[in-house]
């Protein structure tokens, strides 16, 4: 027989997963596949918000009714660190005259010579490698390739043509309540009947102290900094021209709540929220997380009118912005982390004029949108134009 090997966090499961093992079984021609939750990963520290039971159960209900594919407890059962090379030696006892077929993504082939004896792992395990297809991924993947097969390694190429979606988005988009289409029937259920991976907390109206902690667990570690100097930013700037200091701290820390999902997650959760998008923020889905960042801030977290508007308009801008607004668009600017050649500038006026940085700040933007050769929203000019007709310059102009 020849069994593929498919092992993980599955943290939670999703069809990503599924429909890469459904992939595997029928490119690798496999009569069998196992799919296999980690007790503790060597690799990566396993983000909280399941038991290794909830693991395997979830993916159990993800497994049902594939052909050939079974669930495994094998490393749960053994506990400790779940060491591949263990893992294959057990399999290898049990299965003396079959082939195992190791499967893994590029990022763990790539790094395959610091796991856990990978020579006894190339004994025992065909490695089949699935890749996205990226001109420079595919490069460095053959390179590897090469390498280990002169060691003595089997090395089977895949193109990976499933589900782009990782556990850690999927984590974001259960908080953001928008991840049921990732997931397989069942599991969304058993989430939240559960309370898994904070679906069981209430978001809105938090303190200002565990608004700040629920924030930091959704961003990427190095958008941290940033959120975090616009909050402090928008504090100060808010105290200079007399906002609301708690509703500029609050729309700080939020501004950005969504950056970490990607392009086309970005137009899943809108979808799922509702929203019909004009043209331009269809073919343009990374400019999307002000817009999504909104919703999230008004739905998930509870966040009065002025604090939603200040997040929404925070990247384009727009015509007649309100106070918040203008404060929240400059210190996303002007944060201590920034580093752009004239932010000083941008700094001083930001604390003389508001209206000044803000332009200062809408037509920098547009420069780089054009640079980039990408299209100009709307918004970002008819902004600029606002603020030319009320006969606002910048310093140069003065």
């Amino acid at each position: 027989m020849r069994i593929g090997i498919y092992g993980g966090t599955f943290n939670p499961p999703h069809i990503g997963h599924m429909r890469a093992a459904a992939h595997a079984i029928e490119i690798l021609e496999l009569d069998r596949l196992v799919l296999i939750p980690n007790n503790v990963a060597p690799h990566k520290k396993v983000t909280a918000g399941a038991s290794g039971q909830q693991r395997l159960e979830m993916l159990r209900l993800s497994a049902r009714g594939m052909k050939k594919a079974e669930v495994s407890s094998i490393e749960l059962d053994r506990e400790g660190t779940s060491y591949t090379a263990d893992t294959l030696d057990q399999l290898r006892r049990a299965h003396p005259g079959d082939e195992l077929v190791l499967m893994m993504g590029t990022d763990m082939f790539l790094s395959f010579l610091s796991w856990y004896e990978p020579e006894r792992i190339m004994q025992n395990a065909t490695l089949a490698v699935f890749y996205r297809g990226e001109k420079n991924e595919q490069l460095a993947v053959e390179a590897q390739k090469d390498k280990l097969e002169a060691m003595g390694a089997k090395v089977v190429l895949v193109a990976n043509p499933v589900t782009a979606i990782s556990s850690t988005d999927l984590r974001r988009m259960l908080v953001f309540r928008c991840a049921d289409p990732f997931l397989c029937p069942g599991v969304s259920e058993y989430i939240r009947e559960r309370g898994l991976y904070g679906t069981g907390r209430d978001y809105r109206k938090l303190s200002m102290e565990a608004l700040e902690e629920a924030v930091l667990s959704l961003l990427k570690p190095n958008r941290v900094a940033h959120v975090l100097g616009c909050r402090d930013a928008a504090v100060e700037l808010a105290r200079r021209y007399g906002a609301d200091l708690t509703d500029a701290a609050r729309a700080g820390l939020l501004h950005d709540i969504t950056k970490a999902i990607d392009g086309p997650l970005q137009l899943t959760l809108c979808d799922e929220y509702g929203i019909l998008l004009n043209k331009f923020s269809q073919e343009n889905p990374k400019t999307l997380h002000a817009l999504t960042g909104s919703l999230v801030a008004e739905q998930i977290f509870g966040e009065n009118e002025a604090v939603v508007t200040a997040i929404r308009y925070h990247t384009t801008g727009r015509p007649d912005m309100g106070l918040l607004e203008k404060i929240i668009y400059i210190a996303d600017y002007i944060e201590a982390n920034r580093d752009f050649p004239g932010v000083e500038e941008m700094r001083k006026a930001a604390y003389e004029d508001l209206d000044v940085a803000l332009l200062m700040g809408l037509e920098s933007a547009m420069a780089h949108v054009r640079r980039q050769g990408q299209e100009l929203a709307a918004a970002t000019a008819d902004a600029v134009k606002f603020l030319r007709d009320r006969g606002v310059k910048t310093p140069e102009e003065m």
